[in-house]
């Protein structure tokens, strides 16, 4: 796992980050990075330069969430693509 760093650490919060499927291509499969209190998982996606119209599943500590909900110190935010099959 990888941690950005770059803020004051007295004003970040850590959060893992998972990136499943195609997400995950050309990055870490999980990476934990620092972000400002008051982050959404709709922020992360925008720090991490994924289009939201390629996330349809969003969880927060293994539990389904919406794109706005706000994250805090230690949560784990998992985005998945859509997923096809048959």
């Amino acid at each position: 796992m990888a941690v950005r760093t770059g803020l004051d650490p007295a004003q970040t919060m850590q959060v893992t980050v998972r990136l499943y499927a195609t997400l995950g291509r050309n990055r870490q499969g999980e990476e934990a990075l620092e972000f400002k209190p008051g982050t959404t998982a709709r922020h992360v996606l925008k720090a991490l330069e994924i289009p939201e119209d390629r996330v349809t599943l969003v969880f927060i500590n293994g539990r389904h969430a919406e794109a706005d909900q706000e994250l805090k110190e230690g949560d784990t935010v998992a985005f998945f693509p859509p997923v096809g099959g048959g």
